[in-house]
């Protein structure tokens, strides 16, 4: 009988039983597939980018006036400002001012110790009436001497008198007479020794040279105080520091680039670092005929159309120089914006900025009307209210997601 059929049959493989351990070998596959996708997506996820932004805000647009031609950064300034110090040197006895206080030209504001003056004062006033005595005591002694002589003169033409007696008449009438003049010169050098003192009494006075607000009180009673630096330490050289708010105007340093876009009288919008939303009218007063070559700038002073008490000296402030083109001929609807110059950057020869938006960025082709100081002025790609990124990371990329830092 053939056994080839049985040798097939022992060659055969019996599926109806499962391997020991086939149901955990795919699990565990299966985890292990998971944890390489995830670390896959962890390690190749995008990270948001911290970046700080700005706000793009309006200068100006051409349906309500001239357009802005220029932008810079400077301070506010007074012309009329002084440290009120002392004619003398002395030691102050009293000081009649506090910061912030009004003062009208002429007041007092301080007083030093006038002790040893008013003593001298006194010493003169005294030597001046002793001078007066002397010359009251003189003049009859010279009426009569005057009257005698012309008696005895008189009494010569009759031969009356010896020769002897009219020559000691007229000399001691000479005498006398010249006696009272230098009693009279005397007395006005004492009374100019009287005013001298008094005037020396006057200054220890220290009155308001005009009118203005006292911004700092740089002296204490019992101190010392001098015009002159000298004492060390130990000698004031100011009472206070006294300023005429009605003396207030901008200083602006313009780079040398670009002072060709500004002219005298030229109007201006200046906004206060302090009130950002609070535009105040101005003019440029004068282009100072000099340019520090340092800093390649020239300074230009600006005028305010009113003052308010809001503004107060070295506040610093935005200068916007506008057209002096009628509002009718300048471009309408055309919105110029400002940004911080830190926000543009350049890229295959063109202005961009990066534009967030639902936190992600977008980079945008703008148009740079001028640049001053750290603010870019944009006449088209950006619109008021959105936000740039400052000093963009060169890892930026369109779609990039961000986490903002808002600066303005």
């Amino acid at each position: 009988m053939s056994t080839k059929p049985s040798s097939l049959d022992s060659l055969r493989i019996d599926r109806s039983q499962a391997p020991a351990g086939t149901g955990r070998g795919w699990w565990i596959g299966l985890i292990l597939m998971v944890l390489i996708g995830g670390g896959a997506w962890w390690f190749t996820r995008s990270k948001a980018v911290s970046v700080k932004t700005a706000i793009v805000q309006a200068r100006g647009g051409g349906g309500e006036g001239g357009r802005t031609l220029l932008n810079a950064s400077g301070y506010v300034t007074t012309r009329l400002e002084a440290t009120v110090s002392s004619k003398i040197t002395g030691k102050i006895s009293e000081v009649l001012v506090e910061e912030g206080m009004k003062v009208e030209k002429g007041q007092v504001l301080a007083k030093l110790d006038a002790s040893n003056v008013e003593s001298s004062l006194r010493l003169a006033e005294a030597q001046l009436a002793s001078v007066r005595l002397g010359l009251a005591e003189a003049a009859p002694q010279v009426e009569y001497a005057v009257e005698e002589l012309k008696r005895l003169t008189s009494l010569a033409s009759a031969k009356s008198v010896s020769k002897s007696d009219l020559g000691k008449a007229e000399a001691e009438a000479q005498s006398l007479q010249a006696k009272l003049a230098r009693l009279k010169a005397d007395v006005v050098v004492a009374e100019r020794r009287v005013d001298e003192w008094r005037q020396q009494v006057d200054d220890t006075i220290i009155r308001a040279p005009f009118a203005g607000v006292v911004t700092t009180k740089d002296s204490q009673p019992g101190e010392m105080i001098s015009p002159m630096s000298a004492g060390g330490g130990f000698t004031r050289t100011g009472i206070c520091t006294l300023v005429d708010m009605a003396s207030l105007e901008i200083e602006v340093d313009v780079g040398e680039s670009f002072i060709n876009r500004v002219t005298a009288g030229q109007p201006v919008v200046a906004r206060l670092d302090a009130y950002q939303e609070w535009e105040i009218p101005g003019k440029v007063i004068a282009i100072i005929p000099t340019a520090d070559r340092q800093k390649a700038t020239v300074k230009v002073r600006v005028a305010f159309e009113q003052l308010d008490p809001r503004i107060l000296p070295q506040m610093g402030v935005k200068v916007a120089f506008q057209s002096d083109r009628p509002a009718a001929t300048a471009d309408p609807g055309r919105e110029v914006l400002s940004v911080p110059a830190a926000g543009v950057g350049q890229q295959a020869g063109r202005d961009v900025v990066w534009v967030v938006r639902d936190g992600r960025v977008e980079r945008r082709a703008v148009t740079v009307a001028g640049t001053s100081n750290s603010e870019a002025t944009i006449s088209a790609g950006l619109s008021s209210g959105e936000a740039i990124v400052l000093n963009p990371p060169a890892t930026l990329t369109d779609g990039c997601q961000v986490v903002t830092e808002s600066t303005r």
